[in-house]
């Protein structure tokens, strides 16, 4: 047991790595890894019932001690992320399905991820877990709802279908883990431990996936929509910790509130583009996945070197 909690605090550390081992991979053997397309909402539950098992009532403290915080960083979450991918499709002039794609990702809750950087950043990682908990269970409701008011004029958007497929993929597995925890909580405890492993190769997989069914227009428009997805994630960080600076928090919360804004759970952009529309509108999703876990430790790295101010 210890061999495998080494090697998953190894992958965890490495995730960035094997995205690109990974996506690389599938990029030059697409029939091998396009198999796994069909699975990614299967996958993507396995991530959010990990994050379900893991979860106590704890987490949703901070809500109680500091709900400004919470609500800052919730509300940044739905609305500069989005607002941001809005603005750079329009500003780049993006073909409707990579304008959907990262519209899409751009109104998805926080992904996990975001609560390591912010430990690593010495931000208040209480306060991380509460807005990646809170904007994640209201993500049914308000992703589609997002979703549709600022995509819609690119292409036709089934918002009660994307609201069906947000409640299977996301919180169905959440609700799921928290009844796996209650009823076997000591062993579950133990079995926790490794499910970063479990998160980190789910969502490798959905990453090869989606490149190996849209290789043929990451050729054609890669440069482009890479660009789009640095930055939108970097303007990301930089608003949201404007944002938390403009509402007087202190260094710790902006440190948190920052990368929650800026890191998506970008999985589930892709399987909802994956399930509802043309195969490229996934591909900002995937890079999105792959790019957060480059800026992350980055800006993590130097947020750690400045000062907690109150």
């Amino acid at each position: 047991m210890q061999a495998l909690l080494k090697f998953t605090q190894f992958v965890s550390k490495t995730f960035a790595l094997w995205a690109i081992v990974f996506a690389v991979l599938a990029f030059l053997f697409p029939a091998e890894f396009k198999i796994f397309a069909p699975y990614i909402p299967y996958l993507l539950g396995l991530v959010m019932f990990g994050m379900g098992i893991t979860l106590t009532f704890n987490d949703f403290g901070e809500v109680a001690k500091h709900p400004q915080a919470v609500i800052i960083g919730v509300a940044g979450q739905f609305i500069i992320m989005p607002g941001l991918a809005f603005i750079l499709a329009k500003a780049f002039d993006l073909p409707p399905d990579l304008a959907v794609g990262v519209i899409l990702v751009g109104s998805c809750p926080g992904g996990t991820s975001s609560n390591v950087m912010t430990y690593l950043a010495k931000g208040n990682t209480a306060l991380s877990v509460a807005c990646t908990t809170i904007s994640t269970l209201l993500s049914p409701l308000l992703t589609p709802a997002i979703f549709y008011l600022l995509a819609s004029q690119w292409l036709d958007i089934d918002a009660s279908a994307m609201f069906m497929s947000v409640l299977k993929m996301v919180l169905f597995p959440i609700f799921l883990g928290l009844v796996v925890r209650a009823l076997f909580k000591k062993t579950i405890v133990q079995v926790s431990q490794i499910t970063p492993l479990i998160s980190v190769l789910s969502i490798v997989l959905i990453l090869a996936a989606v490149v190996a069914v849209s290789k043929d227009k990451i050729v054609e428009s890669g440069l482009l929509i890479f660009s789009v997805v640095v930055l939108h994630n970097c303007l990301g960080y930089f608003v949201g910790f404007l944002a938390a600076k403009l509402f007087r928090l202190n260094t710790a919360d902006s440190k948190a509130i920052a990368i929650e804004v800026g890191m998506q759970n970008s999985g589930l952009g892709a399987a909802l583009a994956a399930a509802h529309f043309n195969p490229i509108a996934a591909v900002p999703s995937a890079l999105f996945s792959f790019w957060h876990n480059v800026s992350g430790p980055i800006l993590a790295n130097i947020f750690a070197n400045m000062k907690n101010q109150k």
